[in-house]
């Protein structure tokens, strides 16, 4: 059974799907900020995908209509990882989302 390397071993420094998944784990306060979830397997990691899908959609699924507490734990935690990418090569006019 494949399982998740963590999201600091992650590819592109966790910005991945399974990366945002951790993140936004992280902002709901769903795991400590310290879990990485590595070793993670598929069934655990799905179980997670499904607590964050029921915190985002409390907030229609969208980062603006988080409150500010959470709106700010969400900037940080992506702005991290989005240095994170960055020294991991990750280029965002490259990563092929909108």
């Amino acid at each position: 059974m494949k399982k998740y390397v963590g999201i600091y071993k992650d590819e592109a420094g966790g910005l991945t799907d399974s990366g945002r998944i951790v993140m936004d784990a992280w902002v709901f306060e769903i795991i400590p900020g310290s879990e990485t979830c590595a070793g993670w397997d598929e069934a655990q990691m799905q179980c997670l995908a499904d607590k964050v899908a029921a915190a985002w959609k409390r907030f229609d699924s969208s980062s603006s209509n988080l409150p500010e507490d959470l709106r700010m734990r969400h900037a940080l935690v992506y702005e991290h990882a989005m240095m994170r990418g960055r020294d991991a090569g990750w280029n965002p006019e490259l990563s092929g989302e909108d």
